[in-house]
């Protein structure tokens, strides 16, 4: 475990505490009607987690990235959701401090911090899936306005959220095609439409939603930076800490899964003695806790590299791929080890296999992760 000074472990203690006392006891509820955790996202607002990597004098003393990383593993633990609720807003205020104007950082980040504002992102489009290059969403230069017209997918939040760093072409002809790509930030209005609700195998809860924009005008100065043609290297900055995130909910789901199946496994007895001690069983919770550990050094590692200021794409891919496997065989291993009991809806097991999937194809699938891998380690070159 990375050592956390006293304060930022009084905060994940801090959240840990409410996760078992507030979120553990109704999550089954909420989720199996997917219902909105309005009463736990006003909690969350409270303790200061929407404002943990806004840094002063926007916010708070900001933490340090492994102690957001044990902060977002504890929610998820309670229920990946809550992770997922302030995922993509902690990526659009990391966004809008490094690369936003003054006026953008002054007018969003105080209250980005308190949870009053809470922002997502809108990445992913119907026929382009995880190549951002492809967008075809734009946004075209009209006076003192850019008028957007396109259509985003799978955008988490963006029904509740108030901010949306909205990923578009504002050059449709540049060559290369990424520097014709910008971030506005936008908010809700005439011409954009929330049009539905995705229906989800998991991940309850919180909205994943089809937006469409028609003719929304956003003011010049919505231009996140104030010039044009950076929004894609900027988004791929954010997505670093996007797939932290990602990694850390994924450890979130594998704690839930092998502390559950610990638990059973000591208390349920069959031929006279607890199942742990039959060697199945054994085998089973010794490999899921073998491979969480090994999720969580990895995740770690990215975290201290993205605070040492070191490039940590390979790293953050590398956690964000393995976590999110090690994390979908944890779920099935804790199935096996409830037996009948992990295929019924009166246990949280079945969550959690439903849930998993979501870190295995979200923020980049894990397809595209080994590209990135792969890609990192030729131009980074065999270690000596």
């Amino acid at each position: 475990m990375t050592e956390l000074n006293p304060d930022e472990q009084a905060v994940v203690d801090t959240v840990r505490a409410f996760v078992d006392r507030e979120v553990r006891p109704v999550v089954r509820e909420l989720e199996h009607a997917n219902t909105y955790p309005t009463d736990l996202i006003e909690q969350m607002k409270r303790l200061g987690v929407f404002g943990l990597a806004i840094p002063e004098p926007y916010g708070e003393v900001a933490v340090s990235t492994p102690c957001y990383v044990q902060v977002t593993e504890q929610l998820a633990r309670g229920w990946m959701s809550l992770a997922g609720a302030m995922g993509g807003h902690t990526v659009v205020a990391k966004l809008i401090h490094r690369f936003g104007t003054d006026h953008q950082r002054a007018h969003y980040l105080p209250r980005m911090a308190t949870g009053e504002i809470r922002a997502t992102m809108a990445l992913t489009e119907p026929a382009g899936g995880s190549d951002l290059q492809a967008i075809t969403t734009t946004a075209r230069r009209d006076g003192d306005s850019y008028v957007v017209d396109g259509t985003k997918t799978w955008i988490t939040n963006s029904r509740r959220s108030q901010l949306i760093a909205l990923l578009c072409r504002t050059d449709p002809a540049a060559s290369p095609r990424h520097t014709g790509i910008s971030v506005l930030l936008v908010e809700h209005g005439p011409g954009l439409t929330v049009s539905r609700d995705l229906p989800k195998l998991g991940y309850k809860g919180v909205e994943s939603c089809e937006l469409s924009f028609a003719g929304y005008r956003a003011p010049a100065e919505a231009l996140l930076g104030g010039r044009e043609g950076e929004g894609f290297t900027q988004m791929m900055t954010g997505l670093e800490t996007g797939r932290i995130q990602v990694a850390s909910r994924a450890l979130g789901v594998a704690r839930a899964a092998l502390d559950d199946s610990l638990r059973y496994a000591t208390e349920r007895e069959t031929f006279g003695k607890p199942i742990w001690r039959h060697q199945s069983v054994g085998n089973l919770l010794a490999d899921m806790a073998t491979k969480y550990t090994a999720a969580r050094e990895l995740v770690l590692l990215a975290a201290r590299r993205h605070d040492a200021g070191q490039r940590c794409d390979l790293e953050a891919g590398m956690a964000k791929l393995f976590a999110s496997e090690a994390a979908m065989e944890i779920a099935l291993d804790a199935v096996r080890v409830h037996g009948g009991y992990g295929y019924s809806t009166e246990f949280d097991v079945e969550r959690y296999f439903r849930d998993a999937p979501l870190m295995i194809v979200g923020e980049g699938t894990n397809e595209i992760q080994r590209n990135v891998i792969a890609a990192q380690l030729v131009a980074r070159g065999v270690p000596t």
